[in-house]
């Protein structure tokens, strides 16, 4: 790999890495906006106002955060990847554009009602504009999904004079991993987002043990954590059914499935050598990968021999691990808080509090690892054998690239320090 494709890959990476942080967290928080908004008008309980106007705050800071890292970000399509768009712009600029007409001037016009409009109309259009904001991340995330997973699983395209044209807009939009990995980035949204409720109120309860209000986020955060956990798991499991049938060279990295083979065993840890084509160290599961792939002990799994081209084992199959791993964490975290919040009445010991102030941020981590292993295990191509990663990058060198980076990653480094320093900020004070 060359210098410059190089860096363009860890820059872009840097770039998007860190922009999809927080549309991870705002997809599932707007919804749990309005629900805290949808209570207060029910209720008129000043609890709900007091938590309303605290987490709409949040999310204003965080919906903020997402837009500055996504706008520089679409600059990275012109200044280190003009191959992309000469290649498959026709498909993908409309999509993009599809995203910001339909959801990010929805979001942006009712966000100002939402954040400043209270006092200025009846609570109905109030809690409408917060139902409009929530619908509109939605909406949002249906485009990008769509056109990453057009990328990923390309149907509904044909060549026209040479160039790449949608031959059929609903086979591009509705490819056949859309539904399963529109499913999984919602469930991650709204995982990460009860996860950093129930952990910013378990900050404030470390510190103002008497506030109610709090105790009944932490509570909301740990119950929406135990539903939807377990309904990932499901969603996990039909997206590597879908995965398998359409990208069977991520799977085999995944797993480090070297050779082609019935009933292969599922390495539960271990450190892939791509050199030997072995997995040094490893403990395995017999036929578990097949069960748990295929369900089918005996089923047959391509190994990476099959392959020509195929992604790096080593980061897909870490990445992997990590991910499921803190999904693992966190469903035990979330099902073993219950008996403290559910059944006790007084407040949750501090242990708990920290576990849940520790995990504040741990969707990050599992989104983060996903999509190493969504992105990294669709390698050497940007779109799946149409367009190779190495034909899309710019002739900017490597010192520029080199330049650019370093700024990146001091400047973003910053931005997200100071995003979670302000957010615990908040929360400690509950206001």
């Amino acid at each position: 790999m060359d210098e410059a494709l190089f860096l363009s890959r860890v820059q872009f990476g840097l770039n998007i890495g860190c922009h999809i942080l927080f549309p991870t967290i705002t997809i599932g928080l707007a919804w749990i906006v309005a629900w805290f908004r949808i209570q207060y008008q029910r209720t008129h309980d000043e609890a709900w106002l007091r938590t309303y106007r605290l987490w709409v705050r949040i999310f204003a800071l965080t919906f903020a955060m997402g837009v500055v890292t996504g706008v520089t970000m679409s600059f990275q399509f012109g200044t280190n990847w003009p191959g992309y768009m000469n290649r498959v712009g026709n498909v993908a600029g409309p999509l993009l554009a599809y995203e910001v007409l339909t959801a990010f001037f929805l979001e942006a016009t009712f966000l100002g009602v939402m954040l400043f409009g209270m006092q200025r109309v009846s609570g109905r259009m109030h809690v409408a504009s917060s139902l409009i904001v929530a619908f509109g991340t939605t909406v949002s995330a249906f485009w990008i999904l769509a056109l990453n997973s057009w990328m990923q699983t390309p149907t509904g395209h044909t060549m026209v004079d040479g160039a790449l044209v949608a031959q059929s807009w609903w086979r591009v939009i509705f490819n056949p991993s859309l539904p399963f990995r529109l499913t999984h980035m919602l469930l991650a949204s709204g995982i990460t987002a009860s996860f950093v409720v129930a952990g910013l109120s378990a900050w404030r309860l470390l510190a103002a043990p008497s506030d109610a209000a709090a105790l009944k986020t932490l509570r909301f955060g740990a119950r929406l954590a135990a539903v939807l956990v377990p309904l990932q798991i499901y969603a996990g499991d039909q997206h590597g059914l879908n995965t398998l049938e359409h990208q069977p060279a991520k799977i085999a990295a995944l797993e480090a499935i070297w050779q082609t083979e019935r009933g292969a065993a599922l390495t539960l840890v271990g450190i892939p050598n791509e050199e030997e084509r072995r997995t040094d160290f490893a403990l395995v599961l017999p036929k578990g990968a097949a069960l748990i792939l295929a369900h089918d002990r005996d089923a047959e799994l391509k190994g990476l021999d099959a392959f020509p081209d195929h992604p790096p084992v080593a980061p897909v199959f870490f990445a992997f691990r990590v991910m499921v791993g803190m999904g693992v964490l966190m469903l035990a975290l979330a099902w073993g808080s219950q008996f403290w919040l559910r059944i006790q009445t007084t407040l949750p010991p501090r242990w708990l509090l920290w576990s849940f102030a520790g995990f504040t941020f741990a969707g990050w981590v599992a989104t983060l690892a996903g999509w190493l292993v969504t992105e990294i295990g669709r390698q050497p191509w940007l779109v799946t054998g149409i367009l190779r990663t190495a034909d899309a990058v710019g002739p900017a060198g490597g010192a520029r690239l080199g330049a650019s980076l370093t700024a990146y990653i001091v400047t973003y480094a910053a931005l997200l320090v100071a995003y979670m320093v302000t957010l615990t900020h908040m929360s400690r004070k509950g206001s």
